[in-house]
């Protein structure tokens, strides 16, 4: 018997916004069916002793200290778009009626 329902699956197809035919929901079924039944292998391992991660390597986010510097020269900038400039600031197009 199958863990996963055709009603289910079907649901699961609506939520996500997909048109499926009873040929494909019957495909995805045997295939959601496939991927439970691996996950539940895992309720078969001894984890008494192994401590909770949130990734399987130790990995660690490098940041730099955010420190406050100066910027470039606002003529500087303005050099990169001298064709789109006004009174200091760069044009853009507009995209909102």
């Amino acid at each position: 018997m199958s863990r996963i329902s055709m009603d289910e699956v079907k649901h699961v197809a609506n939520l996500a916004r997909l048109a499926i035919t009873e040929e494909e929901a019957g495909k995805f079924q045997k295939q959601l069916d496939e991927m439970i039944s691996f996950a539940e292998q895992l309720n078969e391992l001894d984890t008494e002793n192994v401590a909770p991660t949130s990734h399987v390597l130790d990995m660690k986010n490098v940041m730099r200290e955010d420190v406050s510097k100066k910027g470039l020269p606002v003529e500087e900038v303005l050099k990169n778009a001298p064709d789109s400039t006004e009174d200091g600031h760069i044009r853009v197009p507009s995209i909102l009626e």
